[in-house]
C-alpha cells in the first residue's frame, strides 16, 4: 500500500478520538495537522471574547494532543492551503464539516479549486452532528420548521447515528518544512482581567470535556428532567462549549448516554436526548434558512416596534435591572462565561418583552460573553424567546421573572450566589424585594436605589406595553 500524506484541517472539532477526517488520514499514512484562525470570516461569524479565551486553551490542549505537531495560522484558509500544497508533497487534504453560512461558502470554493487546479484529493466528513441537515426531510421533500415532527418523524425515523470510534493507536507525522506557530500568536486572551473566573468553572480540551460527560452521566442524568430547570443545582451536563468547539461529538455524548442506562426509555434520558435533538434543529435551521442568523425567521416581526435605549440595555447587560433573578443571571454571564438555560430564556424574556428591546441585541451580547456561543443555537434560542423563530414560544407567552423566581430558586441561592447585596433579605421577598417593608429592607442592609437597584421597569404595566406592541403586527 502507498503510504499517502494527509492534510488534516482542524476547525471546531478540537478532538483526537471520534474524529472521522483525522481517523480517515491516519489510515491513508502520513498527516500534518493545521489549524487556521479564518481573518476572512463574516463580522458576524467572528467569534465573541469568552469565545476566544475558549479556543485558546482548547488548542493548547490539542496541541499536546499531537504531540506539538499541530501547525497553527492565521488568515485567509484558501491561501494558506494553497500555499501549503504548492509547497510540500500532500496528496489529500480533508476536514469535519462545519454549517455556518460563510464557512459553507468557503468550504466548496476550497474543495472546487483543489479538484480544479491540483491532483490533490479533497475529502469532507460529519464530524459535528448526529443527522446531518441535509438527511432529514418531509415528506413533500421541504424542510420541517417544528421541532418535534423534525426530532420524533424525521431524525428518530432516519438511520441512527453512527458508532463513535476511538482515538487513533498512532499517528505517523509528515516532515515538513512548515513552521508550527503558536497559540499565543493569535492573540485571543482578552487584554482586560474579565475572563479571571473563567478556569474555576471550565477546564477547556477533550479531557475536560470527558470529565463533564462521565460526571454528568453518574450524577445528574436520572434526574435531568426535573433538575435542569434548577440554576443552583449541578442538573446540567455543561457539554455546550465542548460540543460547539468538537472537543467531544454529540455522538460520543449520544451513545454513552444510551451505553450508560441500556438504552432505557426512562424520560430523563429521553428529555436529554431531544436537548440534543434541539442543538441538531438549530444547524438544521440554520442550514435552510442561513440569513435566520439576523433576520426574523418570521417576517412580520420585521414590523414590530422595538424601543432604542442604551440605558435600558447597559442595566440589563451590568446586571442592574432590579429584578433579582435577571440580575443573577446576567451577573452569572459575566464571571464566568455561562449562563443556566432556564435563566436564559428569562432573561431573553425580560430584554424582548418587558424592556422591548431587539432580540438582536440580546444575541449580540450573549454571543460576546458566552463560552458556548454558538451561532446556530444562541440564534435559534433568541428567536425562540422573541417569538420571531421557527416553533417559536408565542410573542404573548412573556416569563413572569418573579414567579420563575420563586419556582426554580425556592431558597434564593441562585440569587444570594449573584446578587449577595441580597443576601440576607428573606425568601419572601427574595425575589421582589420592591415589595418587602421598609423595616425589612433596613434589616437586611439594602436600600432600593443604593446597595441594589429599583425595578427598571414595572413588570405588569411592560407586560401590557408588550402586548399592546405585538398587537400592532398581528394582522
Amino acid at each position: 500500500m502507498t503510504v499517502a500524506t494527509t492534510l488534516v484541517w482542524f476547525r471546531q472539532d478540537l478532538r483526537v478520538k471520534d474524529n472521522p477526517a483525522l481517523h480517515w488520514a491516519v489510515e491513508q499514512g502520513k498527516v500534518i495537522p493545521l489549524y487556521i484562525d479564518d481573518t476572512e470570516t463574516d463580522e458576524h461569524e467572528q467569534l465573541g471574547g469568552a469565545s476566544k479565551w475558549w479556543l485558546h486553551h482548547s488548542l493548547t490542549s490539542l496541541q499536546q494532543r499531537l504531540n506539538g505537531h499541530l501547525i497553527i495560522k492565521q488568515g485567509d484558509p484558501a491561501d494558506i492551503i494553497r500555499h501549503m500544497l504548492d509547497s510540500e508533497d500532500i496528496d489529500n487534504v480533508v476536514w469535519n464539516r462545519c454549517y455556518q453560512p460563510h464557512q459553507r461558502e468557503r468550504d466548496k470554493s476550497i474543495k472546487t479549486a483543489i479538484k480544479d487546479e491540483t491532483d490533490v484529493t479533497v475529502k469532507s466528513f460529519n464530524g459535528s452532528l448526529l443527522w446531518e441537515p441535509m438527511q432529514i426531510s418531509k415528506a413533500d421533500g421541504g424542510p420541517y420548521k417544528v421541532f418535534t415532527p423534525y426530532y420524533r418523524k424525521g431524525c428518530l425515523k432516519a438511520d441512527a447515528p453512527r458508532h463513535p470510534v476511538g482515538a487513533p493507536e498512532r499517528i505517523t507525522y509528515a516532515d515538513h518544512a512548515f513552521q508550527r506557530g503558536s497559540v499565543d500568536d493569535l492573540d485571543l486572551l482578552p487584554s482586560l482581567d474579565w475572563d479571571a473566573g473563567f478556569s474555576a468553572h471550565w477546564k477547556p480540551g477533550e479531557d475536560g470535556a470527558s470529565d463533564k460527560l462521565s460526571t454528568f452521566i453518574s450524577d445528574a442524568a436520572l434526574e435531568y428532567k426535573d433538575q435542569r430547570n434548577i440554576p443552583s443545582a449541578s442538573g446540567t451536563s455543561r457539554l455546550s462549549p465542548h460540543l460547539h468547539f468538537g472537543e467531544v461529538s454529540p455522538n460520543q455524548v449520544w451513545y454513552a448516554i444510551l451505553d450508560a442506562f441500556d438504552g432505557s426509555d426512562n424520560d430523563n434520558i429521553d428529555t436529554y436526548l431531544s436537548e440534543l435533538g434541539w442543538r441538531e434543529f438549530s444547524y438544521y435551521l440554520l442550514y435552510h434558512w442561513p440569513d435566520f442568523i439576523n433576520k426574523n425567521f418570521n417576517e412580520k416581526f420585521d414590523d414590530f416596534p422595538w424601543r432604542s435605549s442604551k440605558k435600558d440595555l447597559v442595566a440589563w447587560q451590568r446586571g442592574k435591572t432590579g429584578i433579582p433573578i435577571v440580575d443573577a443571571g446576567m451577573r452569572e454571564l459575566w464571571q464566568t462565561g455561562y449562563m443556566h438555560n432556564r435563566v436564559r430564556m428569562v432573561v431573553g424574556s425580560f430584554l424582548v418583552k418587558n424592556l422591548l428591546l431587539d432580540w438582536r441585541e440580546g444575541e449580540r451580547w450573549f454571543w460576546d460573553c458566552l463560552v458556548d456561543a454558538d451561532l446556530a443555537s444562541n440564534t435559534a434560542g433568541w428567536q425562540w424567546v422573541g417569538g420571531s423563530g421557527a416553533d417559536a414560544a408565542p410573542y404573548f407567552r412573556i416569563f413572569n421573572p418573579v414567579l420563575q423566581g420563586e419556582k426554580f430558586d425556592k431558597a434564593g441561592e441562585y440569587v444570594r450566589e449573584y446578587c449577595p447585596e441580597l443576601s440576607d433579605v428573606p425568601n419572601k421577598y427574595l425575589h421582589k424585594p420592591w415589595d418587602a417593608p421598609e423595616d425589612v429592607l433596613e434589616k437586611a442592609g439594602v436600600t432600593l436605589g443604593k446597595e441594589y437597584p429599583e425595578p427598571l421597569v414595572d413588570l405588569k404595566a411592560s407586560r401590557q406595553r408588550a402586548l399592546d406592541a405585538y398587537q400592532e403586527i398581528k394582522g
